[in-house]
């Protein structure tokens, strides 16, 4: 398994129709979508990363493991990714927070796809060790255990990219 930081190896064009934020997959396999902080965002992505790699015909067991690690790395992305700040407007100050958003990317790699969650953050990834009861600090361990290999960018002022790749098992 890959749990190390990694340079971006390729930028995707996005070319496509959009709605609402929401980049469609296009002949080239790639697909994008914007994610917001509410309650409902995780759900979402794994609905987005469903339709998607269904669209994609890509097979049902890879399908729901990238479902599962989007969810893994979507959580983490809202939980330790998104910075808060007071904002600047006119010269004052906004009351109450400014989101850095945060965006999920999905490619399809032959018979394999990679998910990559990208966020505000600045600090790395760490898998940590969950106490038996508690109810959360699997994630991580989850998505290794479920891709291929995993890592992210080196995160910088404008943030990090945590990413998996799948491909079918035989």
């Amino acid at each position: 398994m890959t749990t190390h930081p990694a340079v971006p190896v390729y930028a995707t064009p996005r070319n496509g129709a959009h709605d609402d934020g929401w980049w469609l997959p296009g002949p080239d396999s790639f697909a994008a979508c914007a994610l917001s902080a509410s309650a409902r965002t995780v759900a979402d992505a794994r609905r987005f990363t469903l339709a998607t790699l269904r669209g994609w015909r890509i097979c049902a067991a890879l399908t729901d493991d990238a479902a599962l690690i989007v969810s893994e790395l979507v959580s983490n992305a809202l939980r330790y990714g998104v910075r808060n700040a007071v904002g600047e407007a006119g010269g004052g100050r906004v009351a109450g927070p400014v989101v850095t958003p945060a965006w999920l990317a999905l490619t399809r790699r032959d018979d394999g796809v990679m998910c990559a969650v990208s966020d505000g953050g600045e600090g790395a990834p760490v898998i940590g060790t969950a106490d038996p009861l508690a109810e959360s600090g699997r994630g991580l361990s989850i998505v290794e255990q479920l891709s291929d290999a995993w890592g992210w960018t080196l995160p910088d002022s404008s943030g990090k990219t945590v990413w998996a790749t799948l491909s079918p098992r035989p």
